[in-house]
């Protein structure tokens, strides 16, 4: 592990050494592509650091103890040892978190496509739910929603429901919550007060960037119509809203949200590259996928990730058997102690199968 260590704390005293070039000061992308590297190294070197620093404190403790004859001074140098000794041992398990493989796509803005499953209007109403809560919990990290395409229905849910998060981190932060959304509660049509349980599927895909993915124009069908609301009536009166169907694989893809005919049509692009671009991923890793199916992290959608029951009060992330009793609170977008429990346990599932079979 100490010798990875060795060369990211190498590489940083070259970048930095770079840094006052003036030819890479006077280039706007090269010095920009050398500060994002720092950023990225820079918490290993740190913590590298601290390892050092302790791991020589613990020596230095050591070796003064085997020849210290004071009762008093020998107790002060046996704590000191103990601390620092503590403190190495932390570092070093840091540093293993920090040295695992970063997921290129973590800090990527996303793509959220929140769809009704089985339930009818109360899977739709629940969809309003979800969009809401991921909406609150958005602006509470300070990033930006933008919606993207909308099928409402007649009591105020989404049959389905497209939109983008924009922030540094946003795919980190919520890439594990693809998959089947379960509701349990009392739907206010119900007059018997019975409870029903309805099904939402998630997919949060990272938002691709030009380079990654060449389109053949040739390969689009394009449509405009007119955007329309729940129940009917018109958003507006012109053919503003795009439709995209990319023939090779039938993937259809709408944007209604803007007046614009030319901004539906940038964002429509932007799903479209997005979902194709995930396809290819998913084909590329699904033979990884199958070897190390843990409990988190595997994005498939007709897995069951999460139950929601209203009565009990109740949130259970069933792939790390998380359960909470405060939905009212993670509803309303409250989701960092869900997010953090699943970002863990999948370090730990990725450290664990870093280790050397026995």
């Amino acid at each position: 592990m100490f010798e990875k260590v060795d060369v990211f704390e190498k590489r940083y005293e070259e970048l930095n050494v770079r840094l006052y070039d003036p030819e890479v000061a006077s280039s706007a992308d090269e010095y920009a592509a050398i500060m994002k590297e720092l950023s990225e190294i820079t918490p290993i070197v740190e913590k590298y650091g601290e390892y050092k620093n302790a791991a020589k404190t613990a020596e230095d403790a050591k070796q003064m103890l085997s020849s210290e004859t004071d009762a008093e001074m020998r107790e002060l140098l046996s704590e000191e040892l103990k601390e620092s000794e503590s403190l190495a041992a932390s570092c070093a398990e840091e540093l293993k978190i920090l040295l695992l493989p970063k997921d290129p796509n973590d800090d990527r803005n996303v793509i959220v496509e929140i769809r009704a499953g089985a339930g009818g209007e109360e899977a739709a109403l629940f969809v309003a739910s979800l969009f809401r809560m991921y909406s609150m919990y958005a602006e509470k990290r300070g990033y930006k929603t933008e919606l993207i395409n909308a099928n409402e229905t007649e009591l105020g849910g989404f049959r389905e429901i497209s939109f983008m998060v924009q922030g540094s981190g946003a795919y980190s932060r919520l890439k594990f919550e693809s998959g089947v959304h379960r509701v349990q509660r009392v739907p206010d049509t119900e007059s018997q007060g019975r409870i029903h349980t309805s099904t939402v599927t998630v997919a949060v895909l990272p938002e691709a960037e030009e380079v990654e993915l060449d389109i053949n124009p040739a390969d689009l069908k394009i449509d405009t119509f007119r955007s329309s609301g729940a129940g009917g009536q018109h958003i507006n009166k012109t053919s503003s809203a795009i439709r995209i169907t990319h023939l090779p694989t039938g993937m259809v893809v709408e944007c209604q949200d803007e007046r614009s005919q030319f901004k539906n049509r940038d964002k429509a692009m932007k799903v479209l590259k997005s979902r194709l671009l995930n396809e290819k991923r998913e084909a590329q890793s699904s033979a990884i996928a199958a070897e190390r199916r843990a409990q988190v992290g595997t994005g498939d959608r007709n897995e069951r990730i999460r139950t929601y029951n209203f009565p009990q009060s109740r949130v259970t992330d069933h792939r790390i058997g998380l359960t909470l009793y405060k939905i009212d609170q993670i509803i309303s977008g409250d989701l960092d102690e869900i997010i953090d429990a699943l970002i863990t346990a999948d370090r730990a599932a990725k450290l664990e199968s870093e280790q050397p079979a026995p």
